[in-house]
């Protein structure tokens, strides 16, 4: 009873100085949130001279929406948004004026805007009024169409999410009533079941759970499937009761809606004064799902469109990609060449009607000649507009929906494991992919699995290589790379749990125990010694113990939830062992044991049993041979005390496992039975590490933890803080009460840079520092062997408090609990605190395999002309392990390595660095072979951080001739700085690639982010632009889809700019032959449909499915990714060969037939019946002349786009009488079509235009053969050279044994991926 009253009689304490911290804070509004009676100031004041009305920019206070407060509550709602989504933009009656306002704000829709309205002014009109607004209509109406379908999705999404069903608290009827979503406001009580989906942002007040917790999943929210732990809001009356609305009194003061999913700050205000600090543990956010929960209660603090929810829903992303930006250019250099045809033509025409003499036709002799020249300026303008190509911004619109939708239905990207496939987020940067440059790279859950796997630990400076289970690991290994092999690289033919990375067989997750280890537990379970038993047993016993504090820090230091088939998440059995009874477990081992560092003898700890590598070394026994340290001799008379001890105990502890094996057995089957999810994998690694040593991890609640321990049996920990991990420590820690001595024991496991440095000597006994300076010493000999293995290293350490101390410091860290302004930082200070002086425990090594595929990832990525960077936040040996691993760092290669203690010697680094790069004179480009070794520039965290502020430009000079670049220790902010400056300083296109949330930065940062769905939830996935399951998806992505995408693009805008300037220049070149009046030789009708409807479907068949390679060579010859940026496929010299080309073909298509009918009494459209026609046939076939494939669809295309043009002309020559008027078409087409000299005609103006064309092409593919076609060349070259060995061995052969020669010998070809020469 003693012992149970204890607890409870500290938590008394603790309430009480709570209790008069908020005294304090409402006697004494003017001190800060953290003031003690000794007026120790810091910052973070709830509401200290802070004015009312700033209070309410910032904050929003909420009462409860019933009883005498429901007038107050409804005026004060007035100001919050309602619960009712509305993601459209158009209603019935603003669709058409807010969808015009939305498609004229683009430049191209305004000029034809413009160019409508100025046909309609008489002096220069140049067709009929209505024709000339049929191409704007014509694209506004299919935007519109478009945009109201998408937005007639979005209706029935919304008013499907509105009119859901949830339990509302009403005032009147003091009953739960339904009540849609949209009707929920802020105020209101909501009850919640399990499995039910939360409506608003609600605030936890109620839990069915007596422990005052629910679990919700948040996989609508960010992807994470594993169950997330809520807490009620302290100081609420008992939980597992039902609760009663009408007796919440309390207000709640918190800060205005935000789109961090991480934050929530405020507090609550009870009728008595006192305030409870708010946290995001105690808000529910909208769009989860309640799990494992009977019933929750709690009040809606922020709704609708103010949910987190929805103001984190930003929608596709939407980049500005480099190939527009070029299009942009060229789109106004088209602007030029318009101005200076116009200006030609009214120059002309000024300078006509000033010479003409004697008329004989009727013109305006009242105009000056100079305001005529002006008028047709104008008149030109809007004849010659077509120059300006305003389908073909749709175009390419459309082109990208239908690569992305190939990319999406691409099978080599699906992972069938996952079922998931690509994702493409960003709609208007496919063509970026192609033009790759710098690729910046996470390590973690990128390159590799992030599927951890406890391999090796370190503890109390031994080293416990746990050999047996990396023989079964490698074992692994051995067996799927045989699998592979023998289905000859055919993933289809191997077992699903050996050819996926992605979830290891149970087999291999398994911790194998190491035996020394489980010897040395097992001490604690043999029965009480008898008096005058030797030392060295109670120096096994403290041993023991240290190993046992190790195992429980792995196992209760964490957030892991708990659950089992027999009970919900975290339920906590009673423990099942007294206090007494666990402190005879430790028979002779004092609480001081447990609680700080072992006080051992100096040769007990320097004479520990050594491995291998000069550590420790074990016999098949499991019995230690001692191996002194250097410089130290072994005294012979311990080592005989220490047989003579075996000997005598050997005997009790045998018989003792013989009784406890059932109890072993019965405990393993429970354990069996026990899920964990984690919220990262190292986490669940460890504790199923602590697992295998049987300190089980049984349950969690708020403020309590259930444990197996060795010896022990289930014993409860009550846990009286978590501090989490951030980026910032490193580190995370729990504040709990020892099960055994009962001492406040702060467990923190971290990064061992960190906790290396924050694990200070033991003050005390000189004999004590001196062994705790050779087990740092031995520990970071085994870290650093760890890291060189590539294992991801975890240093666990732990900390004593006095109960004073800990008061003290929880005084303070409930202030900072409590606070609303600087929450994040006074919590971040109070963590700093309290880890401090810590005993450093041991270390854990994790093995996290590479993924499939990444070292061949890699190598194709680097022989693509595309330089990696690594950005990791682990150790410098482990990333240059995993480099060595993945290839991208090869034996020929030089490191250069850059790791500072100041900023001087940074500076001078850098440029000895420069200096030995520039002396090797390593170029940027190389061949293959060439590119096989180079510099590798190695940087560590804060040598970084300089580089970044103080010398970016050599960092860049070095960085920038190295063939890859790995940066060690790096932050997430340094991971966005580095993209941005290789960005922005070298102008270069850049793709980041990572899968957790410290990714995030650096994806949003670079051109291209690509998001891989790991283990590490889906905050990568949701911030990037394309979304992908593994690593080695990149190699089609890119090399693939990349280079159809940019030069599919590429080539569709230049023949968009070719066809256009072609059919403008043959009305140009009539200007010559009309006294340059804007006169045209064809009807105004087929005018304007040459563009619209002829002619524009052949563009996107060409911008959708052409492919300049195939699939296959491109993945067998990277090479070819880099040819697209050296052969500059659209540069400033490709439009201008093309403008040129389009103006030959124009005047060919126009002077042809002009010397055809030259002195023949033709009309205007009859002279331009045959020009049409002719300018229709060159602008198809030029495209299949420039088109890498022809398939039936391209063929299909082009027969309808000619056959329609035919079918219109006939047709409207045959009805239509007054359709454009001054002229009369009637006629016209059928007289022409039936006479043999306009076929001849259209043949000959056919031929003469596209023949340079052709010719050009042909030589051109001759001298300059393409790299694809090189490859092909080079492919039969070695077909032919391996079948001529082949028949010369078997001539050599059949000489030899004198027997004929095989007929199928010569016959006989190998795959040039298999011939090496």
């Amino acid at each position: 009873m003693k012992n149970r009253s204890q607890p409870a009689a500290r938590m008394e304490r603790l309430q009480s100085v709570q209790r008069r911290c908020w005294q304090l804070l409402a006697r004494e509004p003017g001190r800060s949130r953290y003031s003690t009676h000794d007026d120790l100031h810091t910052k973070g004041s709830l509401d200290s001279h802070i004015p009312l009305q700033k209070w309410r920019e910032t904050r929003r206070s909420i009462l409860a929406g019933r009883g005498h407060r429901q007038h107050e509550v409804k005026d004060m709602a007035r100001g919050y948004q309602g619960n009712a989504i509305c993601t459209t933009k158009y209603s019935i009656l603003t669709f058409i004026p807010l969808n015009l306002f939305q498609q004229f704000r683009r430049a191209a829709n305004l000029y034809f805007l413009f160019l409508a309205l100025l046909n309609w002014v008489p002096v220069v009109e140049a067709f009929q009024k209505e024709i000339t607004m049929i191409p704007l209509l014509v694209v506004l109406a299919v935007i519109a169409v478009k945009d109201a379908l998408e937005d007639y999705r979005r209706y029935l999404f919304d008013k499907n999410i509105n009119n859901k069903v949830v339990q509302v608290y009403c005032g009147k009827k003091q009953a739960y009533m339904e009540r849609c979503w949209k009707d929920v406001q802020v105020g209101d009580f909501v009850r919640l079941s399990c499995n039910d989906i939360i409506p608003a942002d609600i605030l936890l007040l109620h839990s069915s759970d007596a422990r005052g917790v629910c679990y919700i999943e948040t996989a609508n929210l960010d992807g994470e499937t594993n169950l997330k732990q809520r807490q009620v809001v302290s100081g609420l009356p008992l939980q597992g009761v039902e609760f009663t609305p009408e007796s919440f009194h309390g207000r709640i003061e918190c800060e205005n809606p935000n789109n961090d999913l991480g934050r929530f700050r405020g507090f609550m205000e009870h009728p008595n004064g006192t305030r409870v600090g708010l946290h995001s543990n105690n808000l529910l956010l909208r769009g989860c799902t309640i799990r494992t929960t009977e019933t929750v209660v709690g009040i809606v603090v922020y709704a609708g469109h103010e949910t987190k929810a929805l103001m984190n829903n930003s929608g596709p992303r939407y980049k500005w990609s480099q190939l527009e930006k070029r299009l942009n250019v060229d789109v106004l250099w088209c602007v030029v060449l318009l101005f200076v045809m116009c200006l030609t033509a009214a120059v002309g025409h000024g300078l006509w009607l000033k010479k003409l003499q004697n008329a004989v036709f009727v013109t305006d002799e009242e105009t000056p000649p100079a305001l005529a020249g002006f008028y047709v300026f104008w008149t030109m303008i809007i004849v010659l507009q077509v120059l300006i190509p305003i389908s073909l911004y749709v175009s390419i619109e459309i082109v990208k929906l239908g690569q992305i939708y190939f990319i999406q239905n691409d099978m080599a990207l699906y992972d069938q494991h996952a079922d998931c496939r690509i994702q493409c987020r960003a709609l208007n940067i496919t063509e970026n992919l192609g033009q790759i440059q710098y690729l910046f790279s996470d390590k973690t859950g990128t390159l590799t699995e992030n599927k951890m796997v406890f391999c090796r630990c370190s503890i109390h400076g031994i080293e416990y290589p746990h050999a047996e289970n990396a023989r079964r690991l490698k074992l692994y290994e051995t067996e799927k790379n045989d699998v592979q092999s023998a289905c000859g690289g055919d993933s289809s033919c191997i077992n699903p749990s050996l050819a996926h990375p992605h979830t290891l067989p149970v087999e291999a997750k398994e911790v194998i125990p190491d035996p020394d280890l489980v010897k040395k537990l097992s001490r604690l379970r043999s029965p009480p010694l008898p008096q005058g038993v030797c030392s060295c047993e109670t120096t096994s016993l403290q041993e023991a113990a240290s190993v046992m504090d190790f195992f429980l820090a792995l196992a209760i230091c964490n957030t892991v939830v708990v659950s089992s088939p027999r009970q919900p998440p975290n339920t906590v059995a009673e423990a099942q062992t007294s206090g007494e009874d666990m402190k005879m477990m430790f028979h002779g081992v004092s609480s001081s044991s447990l609680s700080a560092f072992p006080t051992l003898a100096p040769s007990e700890i320097r004479e520990k049993p050594r491995c291998s590598n000069s550590v420790l070394t074990r016999e098949k026994t499991a019995t230690f041979t001692c191996s002194p340290p250097p410089g130290r001799t072994v005294n012979h008379e311990v080592t005989v005390e220490t047989s003579q001890c075996r000997r005598r105990l050997d005997s009790p502890h045998e018989e003792h496992m013989e009784n406890n094996s059932k109890n072993m057995t019965d405990e393993r089957d429970a354990d069996d039975a026990l899920l964990y999810e984690a919220e990262s994998p190292d986490e669940a690694a460890l504790v199923h590490a602590a697992r295998a040593y049987h300190c089980t991890l049984r349950g969690r609640c708020a403020d309590s933890l259930t444990v197996n321990l060795p010896g022990l049996g289930t014993v409860g920990v009550q846990l009286l803080h978590v501090l989490p991990f951030d980026s910032n420590r490193k580190r995370m820690s729990v504040v709990v009460r020892h099960p055994v001595t009962g001492q406040v024991v702060v467990y923190t496991k971290g990064a061992d840079s960190v906790i290396m440095d924050l694990a200070e000597t033991p003050k005390g006994a000189e004999q004590a520092a001196e062994n705790y300076d050779y087990i740092r010493q031995q520990t970071q000999k085994h870290l650093d062997g760890y890291a060189r293995e590539g294992l991801r290293t975890l240093c666990i350490a732990k900390k004593v408090l006095e109960e004073e101390e800990y008061e003290a410091w929880l005084q303070r860290h409930t202030l900072a609990e409590s606070s609303i302004d600087d929450r994040e930082e006074l919590l971040f200070d109070s963590a700093e605190r309290l880890e401090t002086n810590l005993t450093l425990l041991g270390t854990t090594g994790i093995v996290d395999q590479l993924q499939d595929g990444v070292p061949e990832t890699m190598d194709v990525l680097q022989r693509a002309g595309i330089k990696v960077w690594v950005l990791t936040g682990d150790k410098q040996e482990t990333a240059i392990n995993v480099a060595y691993a993945c290839g991208l760092i090869r034996p020929g290669d030089r490191l250069l390595m850059a790791n500072c203690e100041s900023k001087e010697a940074c500076t001078e680094l850098l440029e000895e660095l420069k200096l030995e790069v520039q002396r090797e004179a390593y170029p940027s480009r190389r061949t293959p072979e060439e590119s096989s070794s180079g510099f590798i520039l190695i940087i560590d965290g804060q040598t970084l951080a300089w580089a970044l502020k103080e010398e970016a430009r050599s960092f860049l000079e070095v960085s920038s001739s190295c063939k890859a670049v790995i940066c060690c220790r790096s932050t997430p902010l340094q991971k966005s700085q580095v993209v941005r400056l290789v960005r922005d300083q070298l102008n270069v296109m850049t793709l980041a690639v990572g899968d957790g949330a410290n990714d995030v930065s650096m994806i949003q940062a670079a051109d291209v982010g690509i998001g891989i769905s790991g283990q590490e939830g889906m905050q990568a996935v949701m911030a990037s632009d394309f979304a992908i399951s593994r690593f080695k998806h990149l190699r089609k992505l890119l090399l693939v889809h990349g280079h159809w995408c940019f030069s599919r693009l590429a080539n569709m805008i230049l023949y968009f700019i070719y066809k256009n300037v072609m059919f403008v220049n043959l009305l140009f070149w009539y200007q010559f032959f009309c006294g340059f009046s804007g006169s045209v030789m064809t009807n105004s009708w087929v005018l304007i449909f040459f563009n619209l409807i002829f002619t524009s479907a052949p563009p996107l068949i060409y911008g959708i499915l052409d492919k300049d390679v195939a699939a296959d060579r491109l993945m067998r010859m990277p090479e070819l990714y880099h040819s697209v940026h050296t052969s500059q496929v659209y540069a400033s010299l490709a439009f201008w060969f093309t403008v040129l080309d389009a103006f030959y073909q124009s005047l060919v298509c126009f002077f042809v037939p002009y010397f055809a009918y030259a002195g023949s009494d033709v009309g205007e459209l009859s002279f331009g019946s045959p020009i049409n026609a002719s300018a229709l046939l060159i602008i198809l076939l030029h495209q299949v002349i420039e088109s890498h494939t022809l398939t039936w669809i391209h063929v299909g295309v082009l027969v309808l786009s000619g056959g329609s043009y035919f079918a219109f002309v006939l047709i409207f020559s045959v009805c239509c009488v007054t359709c454009s008027p001054p002229t009369n078409p009637v006629g016209v087409e059928v007289l022409q079509m039936s006479h043999p000299l306009f076929y001849i005609v259209c043949a000959l103006t056919t031929v003469t235009a596209l023949l340079p064309r052709f010719l050009f092409r042909v030589l051109y593919n001759t001298m300059h053969a393409s790299a694809p076609r090189q490859a092909a060349y080079g492919d039969r070259a070695r077909r032919a050279k391996y079948r001529r060995r082949m028949r010369h061995q078997n001539l050599k052969l059949c000489v030899a044994n004198r027997q004929p020669e095989h007929p199928d010998a010569a016959s006989l070809e190998l795959s040039t991926e298999s011939v090496v020469f």
